[in-house]
């Protein structure tokens, strides 16, 4: 049996329950600078080309989840280069500047973040070239260094891109959770569904990935130490995995059987719940 994922793992879109579901597209669309590739009578599938980034599902009959519950940290959009980012952060802190939280370079990356108009966290950042990535021990080296989100704009902000700020491809790079232990959550992430730890911070969060990436999935319990299963709530509703193959879909659903947790199954994708009832789907490429 394949006890890691494949390398080619990658994640898919996040699926956010709304209150208020013309604001949010509004916010998507024309802060972040996604498109809408579809519409339903109950929701919208937001991203660029033909990758969906967002979800959003209006689940007005809802409410907000407690400051100190598991779910959503943030949904870490990736952008393919310095001045996509630039347009992508000047379009968000111009359109909603109460909403940025925070800048940081990670010496893999470089990254920014804002709360949407419900309180999801949204991270959008951009990779360095992995071959200027460095590892020690098995871990990845990553560190919080001040950004100066002014500076980065006055050096990669375009005329063009602010005229135009949909440069190239968007998609999810990894998703962070917020979760009640870190044990329980690297138990969870790496001996059974298969990821590899990147990063430990022992006790307060866990940083897991395919294939050498810094991380696909990190979990934390920064606001929720101590935070049982989730209740229906507004915010986090799915969370969207991608494997190559079926044969690699086949193997994750033996583990899954073999640490009796339970799994929704119809053929072609894998639905359940992590410990804190956050609902994964996994889903074969081909």
């Amino acid at each position: 049996m394949t006890e890691t994922l494949a390398a080619d793992t990658s994640m898919g879109p996040v699926t956010l329950r709304v209150a208020d579901l013309d604001r949010m597209t509004a916010y998507y669309r024309d802060a972040v600078t996604l498109d809408v590739l579809a519409t339903t009578e109950n929701g919208a599938v937001l991203g660029r080309g033909t990758t969906p980034v967002v979800i959003l599902e209006h689940a007005p009959e809802l409410k907000h989840a407690g400051p100190h519950e598991a779910g959503l940290f943030h949904t870490a959009i990736l952008l393919e280069t310095r001045e996509a980012l630039a347009a992508a952060v000047y379009s968000v802190a111009s359109r909603h500047p109460g909403s940025f939280t925070g800048s940081s370079d990670h010496l893999v990356s470089q990254a920014f973040y804002f709360d949407d108009p419900e309180g999801n966290g949204v991270e959008l950042y951009w990779d360095r070239d992995r071959t200027q990535w460095s590892w020690a021990h098995g871990q990845i080296e990553m560190s919080t260094l001040y950004l100066d989100p002014n500076g980065f704009l006055n050096e990669h902000l375009t005329e063009a891109a602010v005229a135009d700020p949909r440069i190239g491809g968007a998609s999810v790079g990894h998703v962070h959770l917020s979760v009640g232990d870190t044990a329980t959550a690297k138990q969870f992430y790496v001996d059974v569904l298969g990821f590899e730890q990147t990063i430990e911070i022992p006790g307060s969060a866990v940083f897991v990935s395919a294939g050498k990436y810094h991380h696909h999935m990190a979990m934390n319990v920064w606001n929720s130490r101590g935070a049982g299963r989730r209740q229906p709530t507004l915010g986090l509703g799915l969370v969207e995995i991608t494997v190559p193959a079926a044969d690699d879909l086949g193997a994750l659903g033996e583990r899954l059987r073999h640490s009796r947790i339970r799994t929704r199954d119809d053929g072609r994708t894998l639905a359940f719940d992590d410990p804190w009832a956050n609902t994964l789907r996994v889903t074969a490429a081909d």
